[in-house]
C-alpha cells in the first residue's frame, strides 16, 4: 500500500486536488482510499440516533453498518491521538492512500501552494515533498512542479513514482 500525502496551508485547495486526483486515478482502475486528518473536534454521528446514544452511554466503538457502507466510531476518551501510522494500519489494502494534513509527517506528500494565503512554502523545510502544485512563480525548486489544472499530469506522476498498475489504463 503507498502513502502519499497533499499538504498546504488551509484555503490552498487540497481538497479540491484530492478529489479530482481520486476520480482519474480510480478511471485507470486504481483502487484509492483517503486519510483526513483534523485539527478539531468532529463527529459524524448525530444526536438522537442509536449509534449516538450507544457512545454517549460510554461504548469504546460503535460500528454502524448497512448495505451501502458501514463506519466504525472509536471513542479516545483519554487516548493520544493516534498517529498517521496507527491510522494506516486500521485500513484495507489498496494501491494508494491520499493523506489531506498532517503536514509535517514523515511521509512524501505533494504540496498545494496558493502565495495570496500569505504563508510560506513547505518545500524549502521538507525534503519529503516531491511535487508543488501551484499558479505561482516559485523560486528555484528541486520538486516537480504541476499547475492546478494539470491534474491528469500529477496522476500520471504518481503512477510512475509508485510503479501502480493501471488495470484500466488504456494509451491509445
Amino acid at each position: 500500500m503507498q502513502v502519499l500525502g497533499v499538504a498546504g496551508w488551509s484555503g490552498s485547495g487540497k481538497t479540491t486536488l484530492i478529489t479530482r486526483l481520486i476520480g482519474i486515478l480510480v478511471g485507470y482502475g486504481i483502487t484509492v482510499s483517503t486519510i483526513k486528518h483534523a485539527h478539531h473536534e468532529f463527529d459524524i454521528d448525530k444526536k438522537r440516533k442509536d449509534s449516538f446514544k450507544h457512545r454517549m452511554a460510554g461504548a469504546h466503538e460503535v460500528l454502524v453498518g448497512s448495505a451501502k457502507r458501514w463506519a466504525l466510531m472509536h471513542e479516545l476518551r483519554c487516548e493520544d491521538e493516534p498517529s498517521l501510522e496507527e491510522l494506516l494500519d486500521k485500513m484495507s489494502d489498496v494501491d494508494l492512500v491520499l493523506v489531506e494534513g498532517f503536514k509535517f509527517g514523515h511521509h512524501e506528500k505533494i504540496e498545494v501552494y496558493r502565495a495570496e494565503l500569505g504563508k510560506p512554502l513547505l518545500c524549502p523545510e521538507d525534503s519529503k515533498i516531491v511535487a508543488v502544485v501551484t499558479d505561482d512563480a516559485l523560486p528555484s525548486s528541486e520538486q516537480t512542479l504541476f499547475r492546478p489544472n494539470d491534474v491528469e499530469g500529477l496522476a500520471r506522476f504518481v503512477v510512475s513514482r509508485y510503479q501502480i498498475m493501471m488495470p484500466n489504463y488504456d494509451p491509445t
